[in-house]
């Protein structure tokens, strides 16, 4: 495992690197989820599987960029899931990005995670590991070491809310969450961006971020291997809990590599409104 992490520290270096200086524009061509990629996507991915291709316990690959598994060592016993830059259609703008990795064992389902890892290209790069705790380190880019900062664990309630999808292609119980949750005074805080959102819930100590089933998107938008079932994984071991609007997110098992759902990622206050609002939309 630490070998994977070292790994994926020297491909946040050069990803940072490469978003400072390399051309941030579109490219004529759509990843496998059908999201128009812009030259850093491509960039970023082959930065990341060059890292990997030299770690021996690795078995498989699979990017958010990819159609397909990329075999590594077939003696590794982890295989990997990543989202090379999240939010990407946010550099042109010069937004905060990341880059998302989910390590399995057996095979690419929630049950078998077991460690997550996301980058924030920020002002800071900052790196979030999820193994035995969340633990939060920072790049310190004099030396090109991540320093260790603290551990990150989420309070029972919040006060950032995070509404992802069209809110006109909303479903009626959740939007009726969603204004439930303003009148309590939650704050709006939703950039685009998975990887920075979520980072300021966790790092603020609590709050919602959300990405429902819609009345275009039925299985919502966000990849259970490459960005749901990492942020899942983080969220739980942190104290906070992750869910479809019903289920434990972990538990589901995606039907093709590609596969979404409607996710839900917050403190146990915000999760229990979730629930409820969720069961009682009939």
């Amino acid at each position: 495992m630490t070998e994977i992490i070292n790994a994926i520290k020297k491909a946040a270096i050069k990803i940072n690197e490469a978003i400072k200086y390399e051309d941030t524009s579109k490219i004529n061509s759509t990843n496998s989820s059908g999201d128009e990629q812009v030259k850093l996507d491509v960039i970023s991915d082959e930065i990341i599987e060059k890292e990997f291709s030299t770690v021996s316990s690795i078995c498989e690959i699979i990017s958010e960029e990819k159609d397909s598994i990329v075999k590594i060592n077939p003696a590794g016993k982890y295989l990997v899931a990543y989202d090379p830059l999240d939010g990407s259609s946010l550099i042109d703008v010069n937004l905060s990005v990341g880059s998302i990795f989910g390590i399995y064992k057996n095979s690419f389902d929630g049950e078998n995670i077991v460690a997550s890892v996301y980058v924030v290209y920020g002002p800071r790069v900052e790196m979030v590991i999820a193994r035995d705790n969340v633990e939060l380190f920072k790049l310190d880019e004099k030396t090109g070491e991540f320093t260790y900062q603290k551990e990150l664990r989420l309070k029972e309630k919040g006060k950032v809310l995070a509404p992802g999808g069209t809110q006109k292609e909303w479903l009626a119980h959740h939007k009726n969450l969603i204004e439930s949750l303003f009148k309590e005074g939650y704050r709006l805080r939703y950039s685009g961006g998975m990887v920075p959102d979520l980072h300021q819930i966790l790092l603020k100590g609590g709050g919602l971020f959300a990405y429902p089933a819609t009345h275009d998107k039925q299985k919502g938008k966000l990849r259970m291997l490459f960005e749901v079932f990492p942020f899942a994984y983080t969220y739980k071991l942190a104290g906070g809990l992750a869910i479809d609007g019903h289920n434990d997110l972990l538990a589901l098992r995606p039907d093709f590599l590609h596969d979404t759902t409607p996710c839900f990622f917050g403190s146990d206050y915000e999760i229990k409104k979730v629930l409820q609002a969720y069961h009682n939309k009939g």
